[in-house]
Formats: C-alpha cells, structure tokens, sequence
C-alpha cells in the first residue's frame, strides 16, 4: 500500500475549523450575494505586471499603491490572474499546486521591515536574489525568538498541512532531482511508498522548512494586501484554473483523482477544439478528473481547492467553465488538439455540492468559445455571472452576444482579457472596412481606440465592466499578456507609473462616474 493519502483528505469541517482564515472565509460567503449587486468598474492586472526593481511585481508597496489608485479612480474591483507556483515558462495556469502561493510575488520590503533581511541578496538574476533573500529571512526569523510571528507560523503550519505537507515535500524532490517531472522520479518517490516519502522527509528537512516559511511569507502578505484592499472598498477577484498541472503537488499526492496510468503519464489530456485562437485547437496537456472517483468521495478535492481560493479571494473566475458540462479529451500522443471528443462531465453535481457545502459561492464563468445550452442552461441554474468579450463581438452577426446591445445585467463585460491581444492593437489588425463596422456598431464614436471600447464597456448594461490595465493605458501592439497556443514570451508584461498619467486618471474617473460605476 503506497502513501498517496499522507497528508490528505480532510472532513470540510476540519479545514474550516481549523483554518486561521475561517472568519475571512465565512465573511465572504456571508457577502456572495453582493457580486454584481450593483454596477462596478475594475482593473485586469496581474500582480507580476506590476512596476518595482526585481524581475516581475510582487506583493509589496506598489501593490498597495495600485489599489489607493484603484480607489482614487473610483474603481471597486481588482482582478488578477491566479497565484499559484508556475513552472519555468511562467504560465499562472499551469501551476506546481493547486493551494500554495508563488514565492517570486512575495515583497522582500516587507521581510527587511520586520528585521528578517539586512543587506539586498546580489545574485546574477533577480529571482536568485529573491530565492537569496528567502533564505537570509528565514535564517534570521528562526533566529528571532521573540518575534510573535513564531506562533502565527507554528498555527499556519498546522491548519494548512493538508495540502503544505505534500507541497513542500513535493518541491524539495523536485529541486533534488533538477526540476524533473514527478514521473520520472525514482519509483518509490513517483510511487509514494511510505518508508521512501518518510526517508525523504527526513533527509530534505531543511529544505521542506525553508518551502514552508515562504507559504507562510506568502499568505501572510496577501493577507495584509486583502485587508487593505477591503478598507478602501476594493475587491480581490481572483482567477481558478478548471485544470491543474500534470507535474503538480496535485496530480502526485491525489493521483486517484485523475485520469493518469500507473506510471502518472496521461491517459488522456485537456484542451479546447480549433477556435478563435488556433486553427489546430489548444493542446493544454493537463490531466483529465477521474470524475467518478471525485463523485465517490463526494468532490472533496474540489471542497478544499474552494477552501483555499475563498481564503485568497473575494470572488473567484472560472476559467473554463464548459469543462463541467462537457470537456474537449484528447488522447495524449497527439501532438494539436484537433483529434479529440467532447466527453460528458458531472458539473451540475458538483456545483449542487459546492453550493450546499459552503451555502453560496461568489463564482463568475469564464463562458468564452464554444458553448452549447447545455453549458449556459447549467451556468444559469446557479445563477453564475458570465463573461462577455467586446473584441469577439463584431462578426456581423446581429445576435452575436457580446454586442454591446444584446448584453445582459448578470455579466461581466471586458474591452479583452489576458488571452486577447491589446484593443489597439486588435484594432489596429482589422481590416479598414471591418473597422469601419466597428464604429458604426459603437454609434461612431469621435473618441479613437481603445477610448471608444472602454466607454462601450461602461455604457454596457453588464453590472460589472472590467478593462484590463494595458487598455487603460492605451497601449498598442507589443503589450499582449499572452498568446493562447504559444509557450515562449508570455506572462512577462508589466508597466511603470510614468505611462499612467494624470490626465489619463481623471479621463478614467469621469468615464467611470458618468456611467454609474464609481466605487
């Protein structure tokens, strides 16, 4: 018998009461029926976009400076993409776990406040300088005995083992076998037989420590930020992947929950048929559900992936959120996505638990591509917001839903999301009579691009209008966020303040006023 349970499966109860976040959680679920309870404005801005020194944004003072920003601008909602640990290409949807924080977004500022880091780490690459600057602060924290976090983290520690044991047991193996895939670790770590995880535990001790002090760092950081977010009015809108990562703390601790051989290669993998994006479809590569495992064991894994979302978020995007209805498989040796099949999924089922579970979600559906009434009929039966994207609206098509005329109230409207290209530069692509129809379409506007697509967002009936940052901006061509169906040079977006003008900000406040969308 292996030990794919250590450290696992929880009753619900358990995490919540346990949980230091549960009055955070409860206060949450208490306000789910605030969202798109009223019209709001808000910002697409991923936290590694943000302006400072290192190599991507983290969780420090300009942080809290975007939000007093946010909130000067009379705008209420703060989305960013998910949080979790990446892997090399940095993609936030192929994450190495489903509950952790990503230590590259934790504040060395905030480490140094609290006497932990003395000097600035120099090391070639400014993630190295943040993995220096980890180690210094944990050395000194151990050091500082009468610091009073030394109980907030024993208690962190304790309440968030359930997933931190495995994780950081997790990442230690992984940083000893060179960043390999956790199938191609020795059989009885892939395997997780008991005396080989308890030799490993044992011998990676210190390193397993160092993993848990930045999830501490890390939650405890976001914390602060969540905190100060709600004092101004502002809400977290956080972002959760359908999918998790093949080579993922997930997939190696609960591998019974996926649809993967007894060697944890993919039977199967996600992705989504040709589209928008990609004439040969999207080729994700993630491991399916074992949906009837999850249904067995009445979709505890999704309660406790919910449980942590809710501890980071006010409300939680998801993305792909046809995956419950149906999902696009596609056998794992294709190389596109092409020859795959839409397979039913038990979504209705597990939504019916989640809700029942925690008594209301503050959920709002990616329902982007292609979609059946299915998918909509399911989305509406819990009444779940949808997305609508202004830049696939002008096909010509009279009905097309996201025309700003056929919107509806219980929606989320975007200019474009982190998929899309900038508004300009969309723009800009268009053929001259096609841009001609956009014009006509937004009442031909005198306000150029993207002005013109942002003030259609405002006017929307959608309660919530969420512009991402680039577009605020007006940024052109160069500033995409990513590129769906491409691996290399996504995620790495950021900008500086000094393109954010004053001007820029008042021309903002009074869109967002006169529309009835002011925080």
């Amino acid at each position: 018998m292996n030990a794919s349970s250590a450290g696992g499966a929880l009753c619900v109860g358990t995490h919540l009461g346990n949980n230091p976040a549960v009055g955070q959680i409860e206060a949450v679920l208490a306000e789910a029926h605030s969202v798109l309870d009223r019209r709001r404005a808000g910002v697409l801005l991923h936290i590694s976009s943000l302006p400072g020194s290192g190599d991507n944004g983290d969780l420090g003072l300009e942080a809290y400076r975007f939000i007093d920003t946010l909130s000067a601008c009379g705008i209420s909602v703060w989305q960013t993409l998910p949080v979790n640990p990446t892997h090399v290409d940095g993609s936030p949807y192929q994450c190495l776990s489903a509950h952790a924080g990503e230590p590259a977004l934790i504040s060395l500022d905030w480490l140094a406040a609290r006497g932990w880091l003395s000097k600035k780490p120099t090391h070639k690459t400014a993630l190295s300088e943040k993995q220096a600057g980890l180690q210094q602060a944990f050395s000194a924290f151990k050091k500082d005995l009468y610091s009073p976090y030394h109980h907030t983290y024993a208690k962190f520690v304790k309440s968030h083992a359930w997933w931190l044991d495995d994780y950081a047991l997790f990442t230690a193996l992984r940083q000893k076998y060179r960043l390999k895939p956790w199938q191609q670790w020795p059989p009885a770590l892939r395997d997780r037989q008991r005396s080989a995880l308890m030799l490993a535990r044992l011998r990676l001790g210190s390193q397993i420590a160092q993993i848990q002090f930045e999830q501490f760092v890390f939650f405890e950081q976001w914390r602060e930020l969540r905190d100060y977010a709600r004092q101004r009015g502002i809400v977290l809108f956080g972002d959760m992947p359908i999918f998790v990562a093949s080579d993922s703390a997930d997939v190696w601790s609960r591998r019974k929950y996926f649809d993967i051989d007894e060697r944890g290669r993919c039977r199967v993998v996600a992705g989504v048929p040709p589209d928008y994006f990609s004439a040969t479809g999207q080729r994700w590569g993630n491991p399916h559900y074992n949906w009837e495992r999850l249904k067995a064991d009445g979709f505890s894994w999704w309660i406790e992936r919910l449980n942590t979302q809710l501890e980071l978020y006010d409300w939680i995007r998801i993305d792909h959120f046809r995956g419950f209805e149906t999902y696009w498989e596609i056998p794992a040796g294709s190389e596109t996505a092409i020859n795959g099949r839409w397979v039913k999924a038990p979504g209705e089922e597990l939504l019916d638990t989640l809700f029942k579970t925690f008594g209301a979600l503050p959920l709002v559906a990616e329902n982007l591509g292609t979609l059946t009434r299915e998918v909509e009929a399911l989305r509406h039966k819990f009444d779940i917001p949808g997305m609508l994207v202004l830049q696939f609206a002008f096909d010509g098509n009279p009905d097309n839903p996201y025309l700003p005329q056929n919107h509806t109230e219980n929606s989320v409207v975007y200019t474009g999301t982190h998929d899309n290209d900038t508004s300009l530069a969309w723009f800009e692509s268009l053929p001259v009579a096609q841009q001609a129809y956009v014009r006509a379409c937004l009442g031909n506007p005198q306000l150029g691009m993207p002005e013109a697509l942002i003030q259609a967002a405002f006017r929307s009936v959608a309660r919530l209008a969420i512009i991402p940052m680039q577009d605020i901006l007006g940024l052109g061509k160069g500033h995409r966020m990513n590129t769906p169906g491409t691996t290399e040079n996504n995620w790495r977006w950021r900008f500086t303040w000094d393109w954010l003008t004053q001007q820029k900000l008042d021309e903002l406040a009074l869109q967002i006023r006169i529309h009835g969308r002011s925080l």
